[in-house]
């Protein structure tokens, strides 16, 4: 069996592979090495893989290093996919993974991979498998803490349903402000892709993305667990190489 493991900014999520196929899952608000320690301990793991945006306790990775084959994922691990960002260094490691899971859905495809978490990551990956770069901006709960944090009276607002493009209350107007102002730099991302490469394929993952599924114009697909089917190929694409 394969472990992947995906440390984002809010929780870790653990997914166990045989062969191809998830055969389950782990979250966790923090992944301790207890935690670790059980997963091990009811699978047969030959294999793992770390994709961490968060300083990891180093008596996980000791643990991940010395119970099975093991990898770190970062600027110079070895890809299935051709990484052509000018500052490697500074890449990180969930937005590689994603690239290269949106390759292994798609083959052969121009691909736009839409993250919706803690900040809302946009990643394009074209036709011969080579990642370019993409774009960063603040994800929903960012930009509700942002602008209560960064003035003295308007409120924190939560997400919330709001079907109004001019907002009568200070509420209404935070929530259509936020929320529709993301669907509109969504699908403005969509529409400029589309423009320039053809037969492009748009995947959508993350916390957010069940909001906003419905919400877009273009035709998307939605891949929950998109960023652990790249940690896969990646884990997969080294342990073939040794």
């Amino acid at each position: 069996m394969n472990l992947t493991i995906d440390a984002g900014n809010t929780s870790v999520k653990a997914v166990l592979f045989e062969k191809n196929a998830i055969r389950s899952m782990h979250s966790y608000k923090k992944l301790s090495l207890k935690d670790l320690k059980n997963i091990f301990s009811s699978h047969d793991i030959n294999n793992s893989i770390l994709s961490s945006v968060i300083n990891t306790d180093k008596q996980i990775l000791n643990y991940l290093q010395s119970h099975s084959v093991f990898i770190e994922l970062n600027a110079t691990t070895r890809l299935p996919v051709k990484n052509k960002y000018k500052t490697p260094a500074t890449l990180g490691s969930d937005r590689l993974a994603s690239v290269t899971g949106a390759s292994k859905m798609f083959p052969g495809k121009n691909v736009l991979v839409i993250d919706a978490g803690t900040c809302i990551k946009y990643d394009f990956i074209n036709a011969k498998k080579e990642y370019l770069g993409g774009s960063i901006s603040p994800g929903l709960r960012m930009r509700f803490e942002a602008l209560h944090n960064f003035t003295t009276r308007l409120p924190l607002v939560l997400p919330g349903d709001v079907n109004k493009i001019t907002g009568n209350t200070t509420k209404d107007s935070i929530l259509t402000g936020v929320q529709s102002g993301m669907v509109h730099e969504i699908n403005g991302f969509i529409t400029a892709y589309k423009k320039r490469y053809r037969s492009l394929k748009v995947v959508m993952s993350g916390g957010d993305a069940p909001w906003f599924a419905g919400r877009i114009k273009s035709s998307i697909f939605a891949a929950p667990n998109l960023i652990h089917v790249g940690l896969h190929e990646i884990l997969k694409y080294n342990v073939e190489q040794e």
